[in-house]
């Protein structure tokens, strides 16, 4: 279900104002992708897909994610991505809808909250993951939003969000009328009040659809889970951490109350629904024990018939493709997934800190508890080298790689130290051999070129594009790796092809008009080949009708005005 986006700062709503306040209201419900949901499954003759086309729906999903990228509310972290894209391209494979496409997003909010939109974008809070105590959980979450997309909760919601926002808008419009000819100081709180209420009407209507189909994506989000190997139970456990923390938030131990609640309410007979739900699985498949995290914290659990299926030992492999009598370690994959969870979270712990001290701070507290695990050395040796310490986090990481030698995260972070604090022949090396292991490993390329870019010499610069140049070709929607692309090229001294980059990183973080305006700037040269104009002229002609469109709307790029 869709949870907004983080709010920018507000204050009080002048009435010279009130006119583009009133578009942007209109905008903002006619735009609701996730509230309005009915209670049964799509059907052929439904008026939903004729609403969006996949193509349309898809479009509307990219400009979401490239205007969350603008006011920088993506986590933008090639590991944590690598992550992300793992656990939700297993649980979409393994959906009621196999063949839909998604996309799955960092956000670097601590606020626990998830969403989906049009197009099967979905976002992820840091905050989500920091609350969670094991990847089946997180992986819950994001099973339950999948479901909404594969039902049609979304596509549904943008048709009812159509039906209801012209009343809406009036009932707004009849109050700004009103408290206009009140006039004085009273007019201001009136519009703003106006304002509220609108909004507030178009939130209640979410919640109470909201309500309406989150049984059905339970059902559906624990099957997923089932499908894929993670914990069928994690979903309701889940629950009972947020459960939790409402109860507690009054005295305010976990801040303000989590944005997932109020799309997501959960109750004790919800909990109980999954826990059920996730039972029944257990025994279709086996059996085991069925545990689940009560609100107070102790867990109750019971052993059904039957072999356990998730965790539990050692077991004889019956893959005939297999050698015989092969044995698995089944509790190496007692968590499910990607085997990534740990390191991941602790280096968003890392990442979403409103500083590196700060996440030195926590760290600190942490060890006052008790002693760091592996994971949480590696997320304070991070935070180390974000703030400044390469030196003292090389130390920390290589004290971690001996005891970890074959793993990626830790090795790359070792080598981004190394390169930092001096030691660059060192951290090459340890680069190359990452390179050679894994030779389309976008975290990898991304990392090393980042640090060859640092030195800023034209034969590191070549290396850097000769390192991101295999992953070029499925990279056109990755700003990311376009900016980092464009900044080798520029050092390297190919101001062409850093000018596309560039611009292509503008358009990819929504800000079409200045890549238009880059584009057109890099027209002008008269070094141009025929290859690159008709690139650059083919790119302009993509560009230029979605710029038009925002002029018409009366939307322009800011920053760009002022330069």
């Amino acid at each position: 279900m869709l949870g907004a986006p983080p709010p920018r700062p507000t204050t009080r709503f002048p009435l010279r104002r009130i006119a583009p306040l009133a578009i942007a209201v209109t905008l903002a419900i006619a735009s609701v992708c996730a509230p309005a949901q009915e209670n049964r499954l799509p059907d052929i003759g439904s008026s939903a897909g004729e609403l969006l086309s996949p193509t349309q729906q898809e479009e509307y999903g990219a400009m979401m994610l490239a205007q969350l990228r603008h006011y920088e509310y993506v986590l933008e972290d090639p590991l944590i991505d690598s992550w992300l894209s793992a656990m939700g391209g297993q649980l979409a494979a393994n959906s009621d809808r196999p063949t839909q496409p998604f996309t799955f997003f960092m956000m670097r909010e601590r606020q626990i909250n998830a969403f989906a939109t049009l197009g099967g974008y979905i976002g992820v809070n840091a905050g989500l993951v920091l609350a969670s105590e094991r990847e089946d959980e997180v992986a819950g979450v994001v099973a339950h939003e999948i479901a909404h997309v594969t039902q049609y909760h979304v596509l549904r919601g943008v048709e009812r969000a159509q039906r209801d926002q012209i009343p809406i808008l009036l009932a707004m419009l009849g109050a700004l009328a009103a408290a206009q000819a009140a006039g004085g100081n009273s007019a201001d709180d009136a519009a703003q009040a106006a304002m509220v209420g609108a909004m507030g009407l178009m939130q209640q209507r979410q919640i109470n659809y909201t309500r309406a189909n989150e049984s059905e994506a339970d059902r559906l989000g624990i099957q997923t889970l089932s499908r894929s190997d993670y914990d069928p139970v994690a979903m309701a456990d889940f629950f009972a951490t947020m459960q939790a923390k409402s109860r507690t938030n009054a005295a305010n131990y976990y801040g303000d109350f989590p944005d997932y609640l109020r799309t997501h309410p959960v109750t004790t007979t919800r909990i109980t629904e999954a826990k059920e739900r996730a039972r029944q699985i257990r025994l279709s498949q086996g059996g085991g024990e069925v545990c689940v995290r009560a609100p107070d914290g102790d867990d109750a659990c019971r052993q059904e018939s039957g072999r356990p299926r998730y965790g539990g030992g050692t077991t004889p492999s019956t893959n005939p493709l297999l050698p015989g009598g092969l044995v698995i370690d089944t509790d190496a994959l007692a968590s499910g997934g990607t085997g990534l969870y740990e390191m991941a979270r602790e280096r968003l712990r890392v990442l979403s800190a409103d500083t590196p001290a700060e996440a030195i701070r926590e760290y600190a507290q942490i060890a006052r508890a008790g002693r760091l695990d592996q994971a949480q050395r590696y997320g304070q040796a991070i935070a180390l080298l974000r703030n400044g310490k390469a030196h003292d986090a090389a130390t920390q990481l290589g004290a971690l790689h001996r005891e970890r030698p074959d793993d990626t995260w830790v090795t790359l972070g070792l080598a981004e130290a190394e390169s930092r604090s001096g030691q660059r022949e060192q951290a090459n090396d340890r680069f190359e051999a990452l390179l050679r292991r894994s030779p389309n490993d976008r975290a990898v390329a991304l990392t090393y070129a980042r640090a060859l870019a640092e030195y800023n010499t034209v034969e590191s610069g070549q290396r850097a594009q000769a390192v991101l140049r295999p992953l070029l070709s499925r990279s056109g929607d990755d700003p990311e790796f376009q900016q980092v692309f464009a900044r080798a090229c520029e050092i390297a001294g190919d101001p062409i092809r850093a000018g596309e980059a560039y611009a292509e990183a503008a358009y990819l973080n929504g800000r079409p008009e200045l890549a238009l305006t880059r584009l057109n700037l890099l027209k002008k040269r008269d070094d141009l080949d025929y290859y690159a104009r008709a690139r650059i002229e083919s790119r302009i002609a993509a560009i230029t009708p979605t710029v038009l469109e925002l002029r018409r709307q009366g939307i322009r790029d800011e920053d760009l005005e002022r330069d």
